[in-house]
C-alpha cells in the first residue's frame, strides 16, 4: 500500500537514515524505557527506535491509513493511539515516565508544546522530548533576551524545560522535500522553576507584552495592573525598555504578580 503525504496533516516523512540514527541516539534508550512517537508516518524512526529494544513503545497516530501501514509493518510490536495529539491526555498513556519522539506536524507544532507545557492537570509524565521543529520556530524557542527572535515562545518553553539543539536538519532529508530546513530539540524537565498556579497567566501576561512588541512595557503594564509603581519598584524595571528587553525570569514574577491580583 503506497502512502502520500497528506499536505492538509503537514506530513513530510523523515527517509533519510544517517538523521534518523541521530535521532534515536539523542533519546538515551535503555531497556526499561517506555517511548512514546509521536506522527510515525511511515515507520522509519519506529523502526529504529525498536532495534533499541526499549520496554514499550506507544505511538499517536491521526491518520487512519498509516495506522494501518504501521500495524501491518510492526504488528504486536507497538501500541498504537489513533487520535488527534491534542486531544490525548499523555499522563494516562504509561504510569512510568516517557521518553517522547516527535517529527511534529509544522502546521500545529507549537500548539502541542504549548499544550503540554502549560497544562496544569499533567504531572510530569515524560523523561524528555525529543522534536523536530521548522528550524524559524527552534530558533524562536532557543532565542534569547534581546535578539529579534525572543518572544512568548522562548518564555514558555524555557519556563519549565532545559532546552537544547541537537542538529540541523537539510529539507532533502524528507519526503516530500519541505519548503524549510529543520531542527531537532531535546527538551528535560527543570528540576526547579518558578511555580504559578495558573499556566494560563503566564500565556496571559506574555501575550498583552508580546501583541504590543515595539512599545515600551510602559503600555502593557498599564493594561494589565490598576498600581504599576508598586510593580515597577517590586521588580526594579525600567520602563523605557520594549517586551524583548525584560528576561524570562522577569516575566515569570510579573506572572506571580498577576496572579496575586486575579486569582
Amino acid at each position: 500500500m503506497e502512502i502520500k503525504p497528506k499536505k492538509s496533516l503537514g506530513q513530510n516523512f523523515l527517509v533519510d537514515k544517517n538523521i534518523i540514527k541521530k535521532i534515536v541516539e539523542a533519546g538515551n534508550i535503555m531497556p526499561d524505557s517506555i517511548i512514546l512517537e509521536v506522527g510515525a508516518g511511515t515507520g522509519n524512526l519506529t523502526e529504529s527506535i525498536l532495534e533499541k529494544k526499549p520496554k514499550k513503545l506507544f505511538i499517536i497516530e491521526k491518520d487512519e491509513k498509516l495506522v494501518e501501514k504501521l500495524k501491518e509493518r510492526f504488528d504486536k510490536k507497538i501500541e498504537i493511539i489513533p487520535k488527534d495529539v491534542l486531544k490525548v491526555s499523555e499522563n494516562l498513556i504509561s504510569p512510568n515516565k516517557l521518553i517522547v519522539f516527535g517529527n511534529l506536524p509544522y502546521n500545529i507544532s507549537t500548539q502541542i508544546l504549548s499544550k503540554w507545557i502549560t497544562n496544569d492537570n499533567q504531572n510530569n509524565w515524560y523523561e524528555n522530548y525529543i522534536l523536530m521543529f521548522q528550524k524559524e520556530v527552534a530558533d524562536r524557542i532557543l532565542a534569547k533576551t534581546d535578539s529579534k527572535n525572543f518572544g512568548r515562545l522562548s518564555i514558555l518553553a524555557n519556563w519549565k524545560l532545559n532546552v537544547k539543539k541537537i542538529l540541523d536538519i537539510n529539507a532533502s532529508c524528507f519526503l516530500p522535500k519541505p519548503k524549510v530546513e529543520s531542527t531537532l530539540l531535546k527538551f528535560t524537565p527543570k528540576k526547579d522553576y518558578p511555580k504559578l498556579k495558573k499556566s494560563k497567566n503566564l500565556e496571559i501576561i506574555t501575550r498583552v507584552f508580546f501583541n504590543q512588541r515595539r512599545k515600551k512595557i510602559k503600555n502593557p503594564l498599564n493594561q494589565l495592573f490598576k498600581k504599576t509603581d508598586t510593580i515597577v519598584q517590586k521588580l526594579n524595571l525600567n520602563l523605557e525598555l520594549r517586551p524583548q528587553n525584560l528576561s524570562p525570569d522577569i516575566y515569570y514574577k510579573i506572572a506571580k504578580e498577576y496572579e496575586n491580583l486575579v486569582n
